[in-house]
């Protein structure tokens, strides 16, 4: 089969060395409408998509079929954004690409009353992929301290311990052999007003819209400020993050593309070997 490594030509850089961030980045100058590191246009996309969805679909596989020889490597992709910044997208035309059986997907909304009476990270833990398995959470963890600090949901010595303890979670999981994809989503404020009035547009995207989308949007710099903490206090060496803008769908497809490719190539796999004797059961399969 063949299993091409090479970065396109069409990216400058490796997009997990270009998108990572940098202490001192600042969140208020992203620039949503930006394509760093990719050289090509919006024409090249959809092949340049098609062709790595293949990939990321082979190495997917290649994670799920070791797990069936023992192997208990697992890898997370954390999709974080403001509503509109498409993380729906990047699960249906990334993910989506692959094969069904080896993706865990979870979406996490408002808590129930059944987790909101147990720690934090207490449903986290248990949508966790398993072995052999691309887990995607559409929101995370982070929501315990982006919405619930900018809504108040909880005091400040309440949240504020809470960057530690993720970091402490994630270094967990990453001992324990899942490799962590954490994506920063940014739309900008102008882009996401269009997404928006789109989903008023057209009877199919009713459903998608929230009136309080509207109330968030007027917290926005709050968020600004609580998007910078987060990224500034869980950026780390062992799982940072990764600034993706997002104006530009193709683009934000394309990119969370090669982060999920290149780290299940840094899982250096190779397929498993058969425990059976496979001359001999072609000869049996000739026979029967």
């Amino acid at each position: 089969m063949n299993e091409p490594d090479d970065l396109p030509t069409l990216w400058s850089h490796e997009p997990h060395r270009q998108l990572a961030f940098q202490p001192g980045d600042k969140v208020a100058d992203i620039d949503a409408d930006a394509t760093p590191g990719f050289r090509g246009s919006k024409s090249d996309a959809p092949t340049l998509q098609a062709e790595r969805n293949k990939r990321f679909a082979q190495l997917q596989e290649k994670l799920y079929a070791n797990s069936r020889a023992g192997d208990t490597r697992s890898v997370l992709l954390v999709l974080q954004g403001m509503d509109t910044a498409g993380k729906g997208g990047i699960v249906k035309h990334v993910v989506g690409s692959g094969n069904p059986q080896g993706i865990q997907y979870r979406s996490f909304g408002k808590p129930t009353a059944e987790e909101l009476s147990h720690h934090y990270l207490w449903r986290i833990r248990k949508a966790l992929p398993t072995p052999g398995h691309v887990g995607v959470f559409d929101r995370s963890h982070y929501e315990d301290v982006l919405i619930v600090r900018v809504h108040n949901l909880v005091p400040q010595d309440v949240w504020e311990p809470r960057y530690d303890e993720i970091n402490a979670f994630e270094q967990e999981l990453i001992d324990s052999g899942t490799s962590l994809v954490k994506v920063a989503m940014f739309v900008s404020l102008d882009e996401q007003k269009k997404r928006l009035a789109e989903r008023l547009d057209r009877p199919d995207k009713y459903w998608k819209y929230n009136p309080a989308d509207i109330d968030e949007r007027l917290k926005w710099p709050a968020y600004q400020e609580a998007y910078q903490t987060m990224l500034d206090r869980t950026s780390t060496a062992q799982a940072p993050w990764h600034i993706v803008p997002c104006n530009r769908k193709w683009y934000s497809r394309l990119a969370v593309t090669e982060l999920l490719i290149e780290s299940l190539k840094r899982l250096n796999m190779s397929w498993p070997p058969p425990d059976f004797d496979v001359e001999a059961e072609k000869k049996r399969l000739a026979r029967a």
